[in-house]
This record gives C-alpha cells, structure tokens and sequence, in this order.
C-alpha cells in the first residue's frame, strides 16, 4: 500500500492552479493532468470511475455489506488557488519536529515561526510537510484528496471492511468559486457527502459565509497635468476613495468567527481606468445582502460625485450558507464527529470563514459537511501540513464509513 507521504508528494508536483479570467471549465487545461491520473488511479485500483468533459472525476464502489445504507460520498478539490505560484512545487519535509522555526530554503530569511504561528507548536515531534517559500504547497486540497484515495486504496485491499456504496468525487475550480457548476448529483449518486477540504485536525464544519465577488470598474479622464484642473479625474484615486468608503473593522484581518467582511484582493490602475476586486461575505443573511447594498451605495455616491458612469460594479453571488440545508440531516455531523473522536480527536465544530464545494452541493440536494484536511496557512508560501493529521483524516473516513454499516 502506498504510503500517504508519498501519493501527496505525487499530487503536489502536478500544477493545478485555478485560473479566474478563464471562461472555460476546467478553468486551467492543467487541472486536467491531476484529475486524469486520479482517474487513472482509481481504474487500477478496481475502482470503476470516469472523467467527464467539465473535469469531474467520479469513482463508484459498491456496497459489500449486505445491509440497506445510504450511499456515502467524499469529495476533494484538485485545484489550487491562484493567490501564490503553484508549479515547481518543492515541499520541506521535517521530521520530528522540535518546536522551533522552520527556515523556507528557498527564500533566504524566510521561515515559519512559533511565535507568528503559533499552532506549530501542537505538532512537536511530528512530520511536518512545508514550502520552500517560493510557492505555495497545495494541501487545499491535495491533502484532502490524498486521504480519500489513501482510504480507497485500504477498502480495496481489505475486503473484510464492510461498507456500504461508496462514491468519490473530484472536481476542478473551486478556488474561484465554480467547482460545482455543472457536477452531476443525480450521476454521483451518493445521499450524503463529505468534503475534505477543512484547515487543522479536529476541524469539522457545516456552516459557512454567504459569498459574493463584486468588481468595481473607474472611468477617469486623463489630461495633460499641466492643464489639468477642473478637467482630469484620476480614476486611481477615485477608486481609493470608493474603497475608504468602506468600514476598516469589516476587513478580514479584523474580523474572526460569524463576523463578515470586504475583502479587497487586487486593484489596477491608471489616471484613465481603474479596477477594483472584491469579495464579500458574512454568514448572516440579512447582515450579506446588507453589506452588498452599501456597496451599491458607495458607488452611487461616486456617480453622483463625479458624473454617471464614473464607476460600475459587476457583483455576482458565489454561494450560500449551507446551514439550512445540512441541519435537517444533523446525523450525518454526529457521525463525523464520532468518527474522530474514534480516533482520540477533539472535534472542532465551528464555522467555516470560507466556503466549499458542499456549501453549493447542499443546495443542489446533497447534504455536504466538511472535515479537516490537516492544512495551515492555505492559499500562500507559509503553507504546511502535518503527516500525522492527514493520516488521521484518512482513518476519520474510514471511520465515518463503518457508523454508516452499523446503524
């Protein structure tokens, strides 16, 4: 058996980074050299599965169990956020770590520190997997779809594990919020799923942000500097003064737990055009479409300021709070947190301040919690990941799977 180190140094070398001014789907025409060789790999393993032309990897196996259970879904995401370089990976792997910083090789000076990061700290004398500081390492979510195939590769090997129908699924851009445009929930055919696309071991999650991306484009009038007054309108600037529009404490980096932001995440700019892109997100619905509306309002005002037209805002929903959707079906988190408690984990039920591909298959009527992956510092070159938590992830499945048979 494969040991779980070694299939996710495997995936990390393959670049699968999500690219969001792409139309296409897969977004990236690379996505696609990961989710051929997981299909491939399931296929050897016995496992029948297909890639369909969106990029959707889905495997099937069926139940051996003699028993009456729902079929059982475990999903994970191939594709890396375009936020930090993904290819030419090289991961850092220490062993036996001994509490103290960890230098990223490739950037002189730079390291993971305790006292940056604290958490570090609760894997003393574990492996740790960690970038060179040049990209990032690509745990969200190849850890999670490492896990899943590692727990694959042992029902196949272990006929003696009892199991209901088994379905996987790996999907493609759900970085930029379009990983599960076009799944096919009926084709899948699972009752439940789960993702495994969570941060740090514990994390369990069925609760996340209503979500929406809001770019904002400046139209200024550029003259001669020399001549300028009364005429040029520096569209820079007047984007800057759209976004001081915008209250400081409702910023990521200010915020924690249910508590929405504005998330500015790139600008461009020039005397004649600007371009301003944003997220937003709150876990509250009224609190979402409040926020949404006093963006609106922020670029009414700077029509009326400075001429209609001035500014224009493309605001487009991206998701929803899963909430509602899962609750009915709360056994199904009971489980999970069952199932690491197995293991001699502490659950972490919590909110997720992000969302997932389950937060959208929950509203297309499959129920979609998410459990931890075992990752840090997601989506930039401070990235790291325990060995131990995502082998514990991958017995958390198994687990889920065994409570399912014996109910």
């Amino acid at each position: 058996m494969e040991k779980i180190l070694d299939r996710f140094l495997r995936y990390v070398a393959v670049d699968t980074k999500a690219d969001p001014e792409s139309e296409s789907q897969p977004s990236a025409a690379r996505e696609l050299d990961l989710l051929k060789m997981l299909c491939d790999e399931l296929n050897a393993m016995g496992v029948e599965a297909t890639l369909d032309e969106y990029g959707y990897v889905m495997g099937s196996i069926p139940s051996n169990c003699g028993k009456d259970v729902p079929a059982i879904g475990f999903i994970a995401h191939a594709d890396t956020a375009p936020d930090a370089p993904g290819n030419d990976v090289k991961p850092q792997i220490i062993e036996n770590y001994d509490g103290g910083e960890i230098p990223l090789k490739g950037v002189p000076g730079l390291s993971l520190k305790p006292s940056e990061f604290p958490e570090l700290l609760n894997y003393k004398g574990q492996t740790i997997i960690t970038t060179d500081g040049t990209t990032l390492l690509g745990a969200d979510d190849k850890a999670g779809i490492a896990e899943i195939m590692n727990a694959v590769q042992y029902i196949v090997e272990h006929p003696e594990f009892k199991h209901g129908d088994i379905k996987i699924g790996f999907t493609p851009d759900e970085e930029i919020g379009r990983g599960v445009v076009k799944f096919d929930v009926e084709k899948f055919g699972a009752q439940y799923a789960y993702t495994m696309d969570g941060g740090q071991i514990g994390e369990l999650e069925y609760e996340n942000f209503n979500a929406a991306g809001a770019t904002i484009k400046i139209q200024g009038c550029n003259v001669h500097p020399g001549t300028a007054k009364g005429k040029m309108k520096n569209a820079t600037l007047i984007g800057m003064e759209l976004h001081g529009m915008l209250p400081v404490d409702q910023r990521p980096e200010y915020t924690s737990g249910y508590e929405g932001f504005y998330h500015l995440i790139s600008f461009c700019g020039e005397v004649e055009s600007a371009t301003f892109s944003y997220i937003i997100r709150d876990h509250d619905m009224a609190l979402y479409e409040q926020k949404k509306a006093y963006m609106q309002k922020c670029v009414d005002f700077i029509n009326a300021k400075y001429g209609e037209g001035t500014a224009l805002v493309d605001m487009k929903h991206q998701y929803y709070n899963m909430r509602k959707e899962v609750e009915p079906h709360y056994h199904i988190v009971e489980k999970a947190k069952k199932a690491m408690e197995m293991e001699g984990i502490v659950p972490r039920i919590q909110p997720i301040r992000g969302g997932t591909d389950g937060a959208n298959l929950s509203f297309m009527g499959l129920p979609c919690p998410n459990i931890f992956a075992g990752g840090h510092n997601f989506h930039g070159k401070m990235e790291y990941v325990p060995l131990e938590s995502m082998e514990k992830a991958s017995k958390v499945i198994l687990n889920i799977i065994s409570l399912f048979v014996e109910e």
